[in-house]
């Protein structure tokens, strides 16, 4: 692990702390859970910026380890810079709203609520495109030094997450991330998705880590180009039915 840490703090050090920090506020929210209780729709508030801060960290620590290959040039330190910004709008204001007992995402109940959850859904396409521009350059570029089922999986990880990314815009055009019954109902712990009605959110954390999913299956297990393409494919399949699954209203 130290071993780990110490390589992605050398290949983006700016990516690098922005996840430690991540990793530190994913915490305190944890530690909020108990030291300042907050019930929001049936489960604690805090854990909604505990999932969004490691989720921040994962992504930014990923990307780092990703735009190596790419090399030390100014777009990458653009990007570096742009994801934290964009990450950081949506984690501090969300979290802001949980100290507040208050919906962050789907709120649109003021004018001020109603602008910042179009800002957030502004920030989310920004980082699915922008990062989709970079998972171009990994389909156009050679990468020799690359295994050719480690390549692969990065470029299928890189789709599948942006796909999926996007599909948040699902959840967003209709205010509410259940299908056949409001949000709130009772379902798993922490992550709250609901195994009575059609929840929109398995899909998308499905599709968002397959960009960590897919390279790391690919490279310590499959180690063969086509095995890599057809597990990248076949994840696509099986995240898009989750999707089609939780539209039609069914639980888990």
């Amino acid at each position: 692990m130290i071993t780990f840490l110490e390589t992605l703090k050398e290949r983006n050090e700016l990516l690098f702390y922005f996840s430690l920090a991540s990793v530190m506020m994913a915490i305190l929210s944890l530690v909020l859970v108990k030291l300042y209780p907050i019930d929001l729709l049936g489960t604690s508030a805090w854990f909604k910026p505990f999932k969004f801060w490691l989720s921040s960290a994962i992504l930014a620590s990923t990307m780092a380890w990703y735009l190596h290959y790419i090399g030390k040039v100014p777009s990458v330190q653009i990007y570096s810079w742009g994801l934290i910004l964009l990450l950081l709008v949506e984690d501090v204001y969300i979290t802001w709203q949980a100290s507040k007992g208050q919906l962050s995402h789907f709120n649109v109940s003021t004018p001020f609520y109603s602008f910042m959850f179009s800002v957030m859904a502004f920030c989310a396409v920004v980082i699915a495109l922008w990062t989709a521009y970079y998972g171009l350059l990994f389909f156009i570029r050679d990468f020799p030094a690359l295994p050719p089922a480690y390549l692969w999986g990065i470029r299928l990880g890189i789709v599948v997450f942006v796909v999926f990314a996007l599909q948040g815009l699902t959840m967003g055009s209709q205010l509410s991330h259940t299908v056949g019954a409001p949000d709130g109902t009772k379902g798993l712990p922490v992550v709250g998705w609901s195994r009575q009605f059609g929840d929109l959110r398995i899909a998308h954390f499905l599709g968002m880590h397959a960009l960590q999913i897919i390279p790391l299956v690919s490279f310590y297990l499959l180690r063969d180009a086509k095995w890599a393409i057809a597990f990248g494919i076949g994840y696509l399949l099986f995240t898009s039915f989750t999707f089609w699954w939780a539209l039609q209203g069914r639980g888990w």
